[in-house]
């Protein structure tokens, strides 16, 4: 076993990103002795700038990291890489065990671990994450806006997008595969914008480097694109909490099971908190950085209440 750390925290954050540390901040100004860890690996690590964030716009997601991490740390706030293997319930506290065998107890956790975007098996694809593959038309549509949009569906919420991207572009494709035959009264909709329909499969992003200039199809034609956008299944990074027994809900549009948490980012544990992508997959950053605030001032008024509770308990009786 590894050794435990002797002295505990109020809060431990499992999760470095946006979320995170938002959720750190609000801590650290709370006066909580509050442990970050960072597994270093962000959902939005792919891409090279952030849009749609206010204040921010632009903005190199790693840069945005590593000032927040600067911030939360000037008030006290701990910060450490590693990844989290599992977390135990001691009642009063949480013991969180790491992947280098050290443990560390804290009275209440805020995870904050996010997700993997797991793609279609298209070759070509995955090399173009974060570049001319996208996801979220809000942070990456005016970017590719007025080109030939190509959307690859992977589930029903495919439908959606498609009439998302249309927003940004009067030329775009839907490669519908993915969603077996198309109902009539969706496609009519989809034909009245102008929206191109492939049913063949995709098979290859065609291009150099990571830009794009077609999508084979198993039907062997290169249907012409300059960006595609599509939904990779998310996987939550939320693995390490199996021991608690936590309450998960079924996302629609098949997006799969994710912890629950109510509108303050508190489970069905009294001492877990969860906010950002590993609860909800759609959230942007700034979406992420409100729930992580949210998060941290939930846990620390949690934490002022069962102080009050602990300063009137008897005292434990002599031995």
């Amino acid at each position: 076993m590894g050794t435990v750390n002797s002295s505990s925290w109020d809060v431990i954050v499992i999760g470095g990103g946006a979320a995170g540390l938002s959720a750190a901040l609000l801590l650290g100004r709370a006066r909580r002795r509050t442990l970050v860890i960072d597994a270093g690996s962000p959902r939005n690590r792919f891409a090279s700038h952030m849009h749609g964030v206010l204040g921010n716009e632009g903005t190199a997601p790693l840069d945005l990291a590593q000032r927040g991490r600067a911030e939360a740390t000037a008030y006290g706030v701990v910060a450490r890489e590693g990844a989290a293997t599992t977390v135990r319930d001691e009642g009063d506290a949480l013991l969180v065990e790491l992947e280098d065998g050290t443990r560390e107890r804290a009275r209440a956790i805020v995870v904050t671990t996010g997700i993997t975007d797991q793609l279609p098996a298209v070759a070509g694809l995955a090399e173009r994450w974060g570049t001319s593959v996208l996801h979220c038309p809000y942070c990456h549509g005016w970017e590719v806006r007025d080109r030939r949009l190509g959307v690859l569906a992977t589930s029903p919420a495919s439908l959606h997008q498609a009439k998302m991207v249309r927003q940004w572009s009067a030329d775009v494709v839907l490669f519908s595969a993915g969603l077996g035959a198309l109902d009539d009264a969706e496609e009519r909709l989809l034909r009245a914008r102008g929206v191109e329909i492939v049913t063949s499969p995709a098979l290859e992003v065609v291009g150099d480097g990571t830009s794009i200039s077609a999508i084979r199809t198993a039907d062997g034609a290169e249907i012409p694109v300059d960006a595609v956008f599509t939904g990779g299944r998310p996987i939550p990074h939320d693995g390490f909490l199996g021991g608690l027994g936590l309450v998960r809900t079924e996302l629609p549009s098949g997006l799969g099971s994710f912890v629950q948490a109510d509108p303050v980012g508190r489970t069905s544990h009294p001492r877990v908190w969860a906010a950002g992508n590993v609860v909800n997959p759609m959230a942007t950053v700034p979406m992420s950085i409100g729930a992580g605030a949210i998060a941290g001032a939930g846990v620390n008024g949690a934490l002022v209440e069962e102080d009050f509770r602990l300063a009137t308990a008897p005292a434990p009786a002599a031995g």
